[in-house]
This record gives C-alpha cells, structure tokens and sequence, in this order.
C-alpha cells in the first residue's frame, strides 16, 4: 500500500510539472528554446518534404516533428524580435538545432549572416 501511495504521489508530481513546462499565450501553446539557422542560398527553387517548392522571400521553415502547415512564432532571444513562420519541411538534422526558417525570416528576426541565434519557438496546434 505504501508504494503505491508512493507511486501515485510521484505521478501527481510529474504530471504537475509537465504541466507548469509546456503553458505559453494559450492552454495549449507550447513553447521551447534552443538554437536556430537558416536555408541557404541553394535551395532556392528546391521541393521540400511537403511537396512546395522553398522560396527564400517567404516565411517558412523546417522542423523534424510538427505537422506540415503548423504556424510558428520565432523570437530571437538575443534581440527580441519575432517572426511567424509555416512549417513545410523536415529537418536540420542535427541536434544542435530546433528549427531552421528561411532567408527572409531569417533577416526579420536578425539572424542572418550570423549563422544561427537562441531562439525561443511557440506553436498551438489548434492553429
């Protein structure tokens, strides 16, 4: 009985926690931080995993898990400017890096010709 007690007691506490992580603007926004980079040049004109072709001067971006056509709010933690993005392509394929946007939200939020920048992300996927 007393593990039991113990266990539940663990759940509860666990389950507050995630809880307490994942709140944002909404109930159901979720929000998380880490490094982020940019296209390059070359993949102008190429298809992406969704099938469009990638365009710099739009604002889209890749990540590994979301669903395709999740809308993203990006802000540069170093300058405070943030940019919303569609997702429509998988990767990077690093850890290293959460998402990867394109060149012009790129240059909205500050982060081009640096390479890559701390970024907080936030999605709602009732968007």
């Amino acid at each position: 009985m007393k593990y039991c007690l113990l266990l539940c007691s663990i759940f509860l506490f666990l389950k507050v926690q995630a809880q307490e992580d994942t709140t944002g603007l909404d109930s159901t926004a979720t929000i998380k931080t880490g490094l982020a980079t940019y296209y390059h040049r070359k993949f102008e004109g190429r298809r992406t995993s969704s099938g469009v072709r990638y365009r710099k001067s739009r604002f889209t971006a890749a990540h590994r898990s979301l669903p395709f056509g999740t809308l993203v709010t990006v802000t540069n933690l170093s300058n405070g400017k943030t940019v919303k993005v569609k997702i429509n392509d998988r990767g990077p394929f690093t850890r290293k890096y959460i998402i990867d946007v394109s060149e012009s939200a790129a240059k909205e939020i500050g982060i081009y010709g640096k390479g890559h920048s701390k970024v907080k992300i936030s999605y709602d996927f009732e968007s």
